[in-house]
């Protein structure tokens, strides 16, 4: 069982039992279904523990506030003589093989940082330091559940600035042979997603799938959604210094028997649910929520860097969108499950 921890300046408390909280039909209390005018933090720091999927090596991460206008941080608490800091942008993507990799000018890395981002985007959280003792965020169970579930235990406030969003304007495309990504322009506020994958093995085949990302959509539809691999590739990955922390704890396992893990698939297309849910993380690199709608055939992390950069440098294709009404009073706080 996975274990986080609330830090706080007194006791510490641990939750102990999270398994559940956020698989799909558990949520009987809506989320913010709209983006939030404000730009959002969290309210209280938490850490959780665990193993880096590539590395195979302990990594612990402590997530803390952040000033408007910071974005998504990563620093490396184990770095010394160099920048610690890795700024969770698409400027600083340096590797895309199996994950997502983040580099800063000192070559201080952080890796695998896309299901965070992805409950960060998903959840409608602006601004976050991410405090890590290694270069590699742990994968948990493999999904964004463990991370979501910090997320709403330490509460999403508004802060005092605005939230600037990316409208896309124009079609964008990125094609390598019969994989493509793009970004297109959407009729309302919310960004898109469409995907489909297409696998020789069976038991993952042909999938599809549409989601309009919301707060909702992100923790009913993807969030438990894990990421997957096959057991004929793990000598071959771990001799090349990837998948050494990899297990049917944290991945879902392909053999020839089908799937290896006990209990089976969360859903019967957990498969393109999970590659949705990375391209949320990684299209959390533009450094603003997307208004648009993107399609994908057998995404992946490269493409979806590729994309993130041309829509970047094609300034024609998008623009700052910022909508104000009065602020509330009170800071709110993400709807907790029943």
């Amino acid at each position: 069982m996975k274990k986080w921890q609330v830090v706080t300046q007194g006791n510490n408390r641990c939750i102990d039992d999270i398994e559940g909280i956020l698989h799909k039909g558990t949520c009987n209390k809506s989320l913010n279904k709209s983006s939030s005018v404000y730009q959002t933090t969290i309210s209280k720091s938490l850490s959780c523990e665990g193993v880096g999927v590539h590395n195979g090596l302990p990594s612990k991460i402590t997530l803390r506030p952040a000033r408007a206008g910071e974005g998504i941080v990563f620093f490396r608490t184990d770095v010394v003589g160099k920048n610690p800091r890795v700024v969770g942008h698409v400027d600083n993507v340096s590797e895309t093989t199996l994950g997502t990799t983040l580099r800063n000018r000192d070559g201080v890395e952080v890796a695998v940082v896309e299901h965070l981002l992805a409950a960060c985007m998903g959840m409608g959280v602006d601004n976050l330091l991410v405090e890590i003792n290694g270069g590699e965020v742990p994968i948990m169970d493999g999904s964004s559940t463990d991370f979501c579930s910090m997320l709403l235990e330490a509460g999403v406030r508004q802060q005092k600035s605005l939230r600037r969003r990316i409208r896309i304007l124009e079609e964008i495309k990125i094609e390598r042979g019969r994989r493509s990504v793009k970004l297109k322009p959407s009729i309302d506020d919310f960004l898109t997603i469409k995907a489909e994958i297409d696998f020789e093995n069976a038991i993952i085949g042909v999938q599809k799938m549409e989601v309009r990302l919301t707060s909702d959509t992100f923790v009913k539809e993807l969030a438990y959604a894990r990421t997957f691999g096959f057991a004929s590739d793990v000598i071959s990955l771990q001799a090349k210094g990837y998948a050494r922390g990899a297990s049917e704890e944290n991945a879902i396992v392909v053999d020839d028997n089908g799937i290896a893990n006990e209990g089976g698939l969360r859903d019967n297309d957990e498969f393109v649910r999970h590659k949705i849910l990375d391209a949320v993380g990684d299209l959390a690199l533009a450094g603003a929520p997307i208004t648009g709608v993107y399609e994908a055939i057998q995404p992946g992390h490269a493409l979806n860097a590729e994309l993130v950069r041309e829509l970047i440098t094609r300034e024609s294709a998008w623009c700052w969108e910022t909508e104000y009404y009065q602020r509330p009073t009170d800071d709110y706080r993400v709807a907790a499950f029943a």
